[in-house]
């Protein structure tokens, strides 16, 4: 991974782990998704489902840098869409390969929790990012938004299909019709986003939902996962029966005996994690 995307690892409370925190690092161009960054970021996610110690996985954009004398300050990001240079030129067969192994792809595969970020702008491709991630965290002044309409094209990471399951076919058709922006208190009404709290509590407010997460059974949590996905890929008959497997195959697991012995004994669990 290069400087693009930065990684810090934050202990768990119960000492087993890390949080991996994410920045996506291009602030001057509203941390916009070129090609670098999105080679990085795959690299990450194969990082951090192959370590152990990463229990939950946070991706935010980097903040603004100080402007220069006589400047205006850059406005805050997650990430501000696709880097559209990179646009110029490509016609459908260029497209085709930059997106058959894509970012967006990468992320929502995850077999570990993931958490969104936001503040700022979470547009285009950025908004997408957000979508692939399990949890939306937003400051109050949070933007999403499908705005490639504008340029004559449509989400091209997921977002008409991800965004359906978030807010409903009628405000997803709105979204992508329009191209226009929708505000942090929207999304939170909407489904778009988990939670919405002021900027200066963000990252206290994320961190504090990711260490209570950190703290559970990793594998455990990788079958909440993959059941809860389940129901969006198969279908609600489909996806209960998945799940009751899934609940009954817990029940030979190591984490399920220390669990039910550590609540019966009101004690806190020292998982297995395997």
């Amino acid at each position: 991974m290069t400087g693009v995307v930065i990684i810090e690892e934050i202990p768990c409370e119960n000492g087993d782990g890390v949080i991996a925190k994410v920045t996506i690092n291009r602030p001057d161009k509203l941390n916009s998704l070129n090609q670098e960054v999105m080679n990085s970021l795959k690299e990450m996610c194969s990082w951090a489902d192959s370590n152990d110690s990463v229990r939950c996985i946070i991706i935010t954009g980097a903040q603004p840098n100080p402007p220069q004398e006589g400047k205006r300050a850059k406005p805050n990001a997650f990430v501000a869409g696709a880097d559209i240079t990179e646009f110029v030129g490509k016609n459908s067969d260029d497209i085709r390969e930059m997106f058959s192994d894509n970012v967006w792809e990468a992320i929502w595969n995850l077999t570990k929790p993931t958490i969104a970020m936001v503040d700022g702008f979470a547009l285009g491709g950025g908004c997408e990012v957000a979508c692939s991630c399990d949890i939306r965290i937003a400051s109050t002044r949070a933007v999403f938004g499908t705005p490639e309409i504008k340029l004559g094209l449509i989400p091209g990471g997921g977002g008409t299909q991800r965004l359906v399951n978030l807010v409903g076919l009628g405000k997803t058709m709105e979204m992508v019709y329009s191209g226009e922006n929708i505000f942090a208190d929207e999304a939170l009404r909407i489904g778009l986003a988990n939670h919405v709290v002021e900027p200066e509590d963000l990252e206290g407010f994320t961190l504090n939902i990711a260490q209570s997460i950190a703290g559970k059974s990793l594998h455990t949590l990788r079958i909440a996962k993959q059941t809860i996905r389940g129901a969006l890929e198969n279908g609600m008959s489909k996806g209960v029966a998945i799940e009751a497997e899934a609940f009954a195959n817990l029940f030979d697991t190591e984490d399920k005996d220390i669990g039910v012995q550590a609540f019966l004994a009101r004690e806190s669990p020292v998982w297995k994690h395997k």
